[in-house]
């Protein structure tokens, strides 16, 4: 670029209004300013570009087609502006989170719907994975943050900010009421038909095999499932005792379709978290989201 920026910014105000005094106006400088510059940019460019009369000034032939092309560039960067700034004040943008079935439905919605009502223009992508597969998903950078429950292992390469508790538990149908309001031991629990989700696929499988194992307890589940929602629709069907996060199966116990076993020894509570990227940029709109999530943990 042979000449200053601002001298095209001058010479775009001045063809487009036909008049130093309003492009003095546009510009919010003086008019000796704004024919300083035109004259600075003709002698840089080494030709005329404007005819100048009583009425105004009008483009010469070489200003004409110098105008299709400043025109052009001048107008994006004021549309790249516009933009940039919607971005900032939340107009536009995106956010692309991802989240495990548990987080999503019990933590996650409520603060979507919040900030959906705050931010309608704001694009709000979501992908609904098990936990290991939203963390690679987050280290791969399909998703800005992820929300999931523990246990995992935490890459040197993320941050992990705890928002929530999750309680797992096992329910049963009045089918195995001799266990209501026993303390039941584990070792009688492992003699009992146990449904659970699949080995290997969630933190809340993993969770519970670690505890049976820590325990010295082994369980041998007659039934394994892909989802948590399945396994409270089979232990209503009486197929079993199922190991569910306590959230999915709050309407079964308050409607009494099941009712929460008393353990000997508790399942230890374990952690909703939101997970970001250690020096990755995100979007002023994952910003703003993660810190809205992060403030209302705090209340």
């Amino acid at each position: 670029m042979k000449a200053n920026l601002e001298y095209y910014k001058t010479f775009y105000w001045v063809a487009k209004t036909g008049s130093v005094s309003q492009a003095a106006g546009k510009l919010f400088i003086s008019q000796p300013a704004v024919s300083q510059s035109l004259k600075l940019l003709e002698q840089t460019l080494g030709c005329s570009l404007f005819f100048r009369n009583s009425k105004g000034v009008r483009l010469t032939p070489e200003g004409e087609k110098l105008f299709l092309y400043v025109r052009e560039g001048i107008e994006r960067i004021d549309e790249g502006e516009k933009t940039l700034m919607e971005m900032l004040t939340l107009d536009s943008g995106e956010i692309r989170i991802g989240a495990s079935d548990m987080t999503l439905r019990f933590f996650l919605l409520d603060h979507l719907e919040n900030f959906r009502n705050k931010h309608p223009k704001v694009k709000l992508t979501v992908s609904n994975a098990p936990t290991p597969e939203t963390l690679c998903a987050l280290k791969n950078g399909k998703i800005d943050f992820g929300v999931v429950s523990s246990p995992f292992e935490i890459p040197d390469t993320m941050h992990v900010f705890k928002v929530g508790k999750v309680e797992d538990i096992f329910v049963a149908s009045n089918r195995f009421s001799q266990l209501k309001n026993k303390i039941v031991s584990l070792s009688e629990l492992a003699g009992y038909p146990l449904i659970c989700l699949e080995k290997n696929t969630s933190s809340t499988r993993q969770s519970l095999d670690a505890f049976f194992e820590n325990s010295r307890t082994t369980i041998s589940p007659e039934i394994e499932l892909a989802t948590s929602d399945l396994i409270v629709k089979f232990a209503e069907r009486s197929l079993g005792i199922g190991a569910v996060a306590e959230c999915f199966a709050r309407d079964a116990i308050n409607s009494e379709r099941l009712f929460k076993l008393k353990l000997e020894k508790p399942i230890p509570p374990r952690d909703i978290c939101v997970v970001t990227r250690d020096k990755a940029w995100i979007s002023t709109a994952a910003k703003a989201f993660v810190n809205e999530i992060l403030s209302r943990a705090c209340e």
